[in-house]
């Protein structure tokens, strides 16, 4: 058995290549899925915690000062806005931990690297809620245990994704991963199926079943992780007829829109960056992977992608709490399950944004019609989402397959494709590093907006839909360089394809 190989998986390496695909998509989709899931008691319990909305209040800064109810130090006129800070706490930290653990994901045995961020995550998650049991009323604590709890899981993306971009060629790389992906949403709605069934027992057992999740799949990750074929003795098939140097000389490499500029030379493409000569085995330096065709525009694209995405994460049952439904407040377990709607509707937009991206080979076009496609639902549900249940439910699930569809793509197929594109000569280890500037740059737009909904909010909710449906056009505006190289990649096939007829 190879060294780095996990202990548990020395009867299983006569096993098929599908038999491990299959195991190795299923432990990193609940790998993750854990880790979604343990972000959600924080969104759930907002309404607890805070300022309790008030009937005689006429508009939502009314609704703060006249409220005596919550979790101090979260109640009161300055509730929302430490509410948004606690975020701030969680996602800056995870960002800025995202960029580090990218690196050392790709200098590190990925399985130990997983594991031991998983139940340093459930660690600090069930700590939250030791303040419910203790009755802590501290903000400082509440702010430590996110930090902490944010640099722990900040291990868990770059990992996931180079295990499975490890064990999956490109060709069916945007179905498989949105499919894939859908742990996000899964998570976020076992999540908020947990932390809201929990609420009547005490906020903080929400916060420690879904530590206590992430501790039992940490385990598993650690007994039956193989992070590549190599290690138990398997290769890709596309691995064993030709590497990707001999496919770039045979000039059989993959040739994605998204990542060539308007100028761009295929024979180019394939050389090393400028001045580097790349080992396939070394991991890539962190600027030179900034350099990389493509990631630059799609990381912006995700930091205001993400913020959106972020938004409703953790603002969307506290949203629903404090806005009438048909005339109706509804209640704190309500709110929290109705807001799995959101998640539902993420599912099936991963999905088709994924296959839609493989059928067009254009992850940049595809991406950009959802962003575009997400602002008149946005506007529609803020509009009549209050109007009936029936409405609300419609238009949230819409919201969120629009919504979430290319921040599905974008970290995982696209990050995947930019981490292995031909530019670094099928440098095996730049993929991490590529996933975690990307993922990093998005969720230091994740951290932003939640916390100015925390304070924009007391101004009325409009204002909060505004913000984002100006993000979704800023997003849309930063992949416009690659939506031109996708359209004029597709008209050169379509222009070599009547030649040869």
């Amino acid at each position: 058995m190879a060294p780095n190989s996990p202990p548990s998986l020395g009867h299983l390496l006569r096993k098929s290549l599908l038999f491990q695909q299959t195991v190795i998509l299923t432990i990193t989709f609940f790998a993750y899925a854990s880790l979604h899931a343990s972000r959600k008691p924080p969104s759930i319990v907002k309404s607890v915690l805070g300022p309790e909305i008030s009937r005689n209040g006429s508009t939502p800064l009314d609704d703060l000062a006249n409220s005596e109810k919550g979790w101090p130090p979260f109640n009161g006129t300055q509730g929302t806005h430490r509410l948004g800070e606690l975020d701030l706490a969680f996602l800056s930290s995870y960002a800025i931990g995202m960029f580090f653990s990218g690196h050392f994901a790709d200098t590190l045995d990925l399985r130990l690297f997983l594991s031991s961020g998983m139940l340093l995550s459930a660690l600090f998650t069930v700590a939250f809620g030791f303040g419910y049991w203790l009755q802590i009323h501290s903000f400082l604590y509440f702010v430590i245990v996110q930090i902490l709890c944010g640099f722990s899981q900040s291990t868990g993306w770059p990992s996931v994704v180079s295990v499975v971009s490890n064990w999956f060629g490109k060709s069916k790389r945007g179905l498989i991963m949105g499919v894939w992906n859908s742990h996000t949403s899964i998570g976020n709605i076992m999540g908020s199926i947990v932390a809201s069934s929990m609420l009547k027992f005490g906020w903080g057992w929400s916060f420690f079943w879904a530590g206590f999740f992430v501790f039992l799949i940490g385990i598993l990750v650690y007994l039956f992780l193989a992070v590549s074929p190599e290690i138990i003795g398997l290769s890709l098939p596309s691995e064993i007829e030709l590497n990707p140097i001999e496919a770039s000389d045979h000039g059989e490499a993959e040739h994605l829109g998204l990542l060539q500029s308007k100028d761009s030379n295929p024979l180019e493409e394939a050389k090393p960056l400028e001045g580097e000569e790349i080992n396939s085995s070394d991991a890539i330096g962190f600027i030179e992977a900034w350099k990389l065709p493509g990631v630059a525009s799609f990381a912006v694209c995700l930091f205001f992608s993400k913020l959106v995405a972020y938004t409703f994460l953790y603002w969307l049952p506290f949203y629903i709490r404090h806005t009438a439904v048909a005339g109706v407040h509804l209640s704190h377990e309500t709110a929290g399950l109705l807001s799995t709607i959101f998640d539902f509707g993420g599912v099936l937009g991963g999905v088709l944004a994924g296959l839609l991206s493989d059928k067009l080979e254009a992850r940049a076009i595809t991406s950009v019609s959802f962003l575009l496609l997400s602002v008149p639902a946005l506007v529609l549900y803020r509009v009549y989402g209050s109007s009936s249940m029936f409405a609300n439910n419609i238009l949230m699930f819409l919201t969120g397959s629009l919504v979430n569809g290319p921040y599905a793509l974008i970290t995982t197929a696209v990050a995947a494709d930019l981490g292995t594109q031909t530019a670094i000569r099928g440098n095996s280890r730049a993929l991490a590093t590529v996933t975690a500037i990307i993922d990093g740059t998005g969720s230091v737009g994740a951290a932003i907006g939640p916390v100015l909904v925390g304070y924009i909010s007391t101004s009325g909710w409009n204002t909060v839909f505004a913000m984002l449906i100006t993000s979704i056009f800023i997003a849309a505006l930063s992949l416009v360089p690659a939506v031109k190289s996708e359209l004029t990649e597709r008209k050169s096939r379509l222009q070599m394809n009547e030649t040869a007829h």
